[in-house]
């Protein structure tokens, strides 16, 4: 067994028989070509002096750094598996209380694979690694477009005090923000008025929604006389963002069409019929998941993600906790934002959320249990070649056979 401890530029790597005697001592292997070629050139070398039949390459998952080990030794035509940090911490201690180091830990890196825990990964297909990577960039993404948002309400309040509460959705109001990028301060909105703002508007492109124009209005007029400090400063700031913003939106736009082309080509697009469900939900769950062909029935769905009670039980005492904490958590949050989507749109799960809100349920508990319910109608949805027949669907029964 080689075993491969990575880190960022380098890796720390050696080489034993089952048994555990040392065939190559621990030494570092810098992460270029060169370097991976001599460090498999040792690998043959010592399979020939030792007369080894099978060497399995055993690589411990650290974020992205264990790819270029992984890749080059299974591109060398060796096995290549992983092993969890986690079980290379629990064959650590035992050995080697209190002491961390590169070296003890290939030695328990060798004595998890020896138990099994060196897994063999399953190669995702392209169309699955797309989805996947082009989801999570448009989540993340959103999240930054979500703190931009933020920050662009408190400096347009800070150049335009109260303006930014006078609009739930400000950001989406075209009128309210086609004024904000031209007006820093209220004495300017009122130097405009009326016919100034239209005019404006009209300029931009931007249909004239008096009712929004009288809010404003009616809030320049009694915000006048306030005391602003370095109001045009923060409203250059707010514009600077708010460009920055429209950017981000543009690029969330083009994403979410490239997921919808890709989503049309797998089976995950049945769950489309599902009223809560749509183009951006739907591959959220199909890139954590993957084909459903790697799942044995659904209840492996909510067993990778964690959605099952945690269990504490010695001699008499069983007792249950909370979900457990050590699970797949992309997978977990794909699920439960669906899960909020079902309790609001659809009628089928809406009803079910209401009964437990009115039996005073926990929310959580609720949505867990909406949750592990969507899991195996979109188990059998997947999965199943056959028309399903089921309430949550928008058509009493809707075929989502091969040819739908």
């Amino acid at each position: 067994m080689v075993c491969v401890d990575p880190a960022k530029n380098r890796s720390e790597w050696m080489m034993a028989d089952y048994f555990g005697k040392l065939l190559i001592e621990p030494q570092t292997l810098e992460h270029q070509s060169g370097h991976f070629k001599a460090a498999i050139v040792q690998v043959r070398q010592a399979q020939q002096e030792y007369q080894i039949k099978e060497t399995i390459v055993v690589v411990e998952r650290t974020g992205n750094y264990h790819l270029p080990p992984k890749r080059a030794f299974a591109k060398a035509g060796f096995e290549t598996r992983v092993v969890h940090p986690f079980a290379t911490k629990q064959y650590r201690m035992p050995a080697d209380p209190g002491n961390k180091t590169d070296e003890t830990d290939l030695h328990a890196q060798h004595r998890a694979a020896v138990a099994g825990f060196g897994l063999c990964e399953r190669e995702l297909p392209i169309t699955y690694r797309e989805l996947q990577l082009r989801s999570r960039h448009r989540r993340n993404l959103v999240e930054k477009s979500s703190i931009l948002a933020c920050q662009i309400r408190d400096n347009l309040h800070l150049s335009m005090p109260g303006y930014a509460a006078l609009f739930d959705r400000l950001l989406e109001n075209h009128t309210a923000m086609s004024v904000g990028r031209y007006c820093e301060s209220p004495a300017k909105v009122l130097k405009l008025g009326r016919d100034g703002i239209c005019k404006r508007l009209r300029k931009e492109s931007v249909r004239c929604n008096q009712r929004a124009i009288d809010k404003i209005l009616s809030w320049a007029l009694q915000s006048a006389d306030a005391p602003i400090q370095d109001g045009a400063l923060h409203h250059a700031i707010f514009i600077d963002l708010d460009e920055l913003n429209q950017h981000l939106n543009r690029q969330i736009t083009a994403i979410e069409r490239d997921l919808a082309s890709v989503l049309v080509q797998i089976p995950y697009v049945r769950l489309m019929a599902i009223p809560g469900i749509n183009v951006v939900s739907a591959a959220d769950l199909a890139a954590e998941m993957g084909p459903i062909d790697g799942y044995a029935n659904a209840n492996a769905i909510t067993g990778r993600c964690g959605l099952f009670p945690s269990r504490h039980q010695s001699d008499q005492t069983d007792s249950s906790g909370p979900i457990i904490r050590k699970a797949n958590r992309r997978l977990r949050c794909a699920l439960m934002r669906i899960a909020d989507n079902l309790a609001a749109h659809c009628a089928y799960y809406r009803g079910l959320a209401e009964q437990d809100f009115a039996r005073e349920v926990d929310i959580r508990a609720s949505r867990v249990k909406t949750a592990k319910k969507f899991s195996r109608l979109a188990f059998a949805c997947v999965a199943g070649d056959q028309p399903l027949g089921h309430p949550a669907f928008r058509a009493p029964r809707l075929d989502l056979g091969k040819g739908s």
